[in-house]
């Protein structure tokens, strides 16, 4: 675990728990894509770096859950480097509240502000566009890019390296996760499933999903997981023949999933069942109703 592994002439990615990518720059310069969980995670990177001989340049954060910036503070601590991201991830990099407050939707309880659902702040963030621009001046490297991948966040990007290889963040999970957890976090379900359809035939060098294996094509990847989605939507409109409350629609999802409810599980579960909704809803297979004062789905 942590190990450094290479996966390009410049490009490497670090093996943990939500993969760290790195870049290269030179023989004295390096860009870490995310930060970790916490600060234990980016000693470790920080001490692959300084082994190496490198200086961290920046940090690119691909999204805003905890586990991608959890090791944004201590590094922006001992390194003053600069930490980059699309404009609607960085107020939850800047503002790590808001990733509870959202999954509950409302201010949230103690046992909700943990280091697994709010990171420390990070306190100097700045707007980084598609092309790698900040404030009109370009601060990535030539030959990197960046894309979109909306859907598991609101505003997830991937980052290409100048070696052909995409690190592509939360976009897919492995055949193992989606078997044992089956309802991975999901902020929108038609973004999630337009950007599986966008990166599904992508050809590069290599992909680095951040919570599975690197693979030459995304394809299998891809079906696996639209494959639960669509598994997932066909459940909940099952539960909902009879008009159901929300916190029914829950309980029975958990109970046909085997899954053990925590804290953490029921907002991010609970987060995820909503946006499922949504989506069937505006797909036009539920509707939502108020009945003796309370919200009711049924499947259409």
């Amino acid at each position: 675990m942590y190990e450094l592994i290479s996966v390009g002439k410049d490009t490497f990615y670090i093996d943990c728990p939500a993969k760290m990518g790195v870049y290269r720059i030179s023989d004295t310069e390096a860009i870490l894509i995310d930060s970790g969980s916490d600060k234990d995670a980016a000693k470790k990177a920080l001490k692959h770096f300084d082994a190496q001989g490198w200086t961290l340049r920046a940090v690119i954060n691909t999204h805003s859950h905890a586990d991608h910036i959890g090791g944004n503070h201590l590094l922006q601590q001992r390194t003053g480097c600069p930490i980059y991201g699309s404009a609607a991830e960085g107020c939850t990099v800047k503002h790590p509240i808001l990733e509870p407050t959202l999954l509950y939707g409302g201010y949230p309880f103690r046992e909700l502000r943990n280091k697994f659902l709010m990171a420390q702040p990070t306190e100097s963030f700045s707007v980084m566009d598609e092309q790698g621009m900040v404030c009109g001046e370009r601060v990535l490297p030539e030959g990197m890019e960046l894309m979109r991948l909306p859907g598991h966040a609101m505003d997830m990007i991937g980052v290409k390296t100048p070696d052909d290889v995409w690190f592509m963040a939360d976009c897919v999970s492995s055949a193992e996760i989606l078997a044992k957890y089956h309802i991975g976090f999901i902020y929108d379900v038609g973004e999630y499933l337009a950007t599986l359809a966008r990166v599904e035939n992508m050809e590069a060098a290599l992909f680095v999903p951040s919570h599975t294996q690197p693979v030459s094509r995304m394809a299998e990847l891809v079906k696996l997981n639209r494959d639960k989605v669509m598994e997932i939507g066909e459940v909940i409109l099952a539960i909902c023949k009879e008009p159901t409350a929300f916190e029914e629609i829950l309980a029975r999802l958990f109970t046909h999933y085997n899954l053990a409810m925590d804290f953490n599980q029921y907002v991010l579960v609970g987060s995820t069942v909503r946006s499922y909704l949504s989506w069937l809803s505006e797909e036009g297979r539920l509707s939502a109703a108020i009945d003796d004062n309370r919200m009711i789905w049924n499947a259409l």
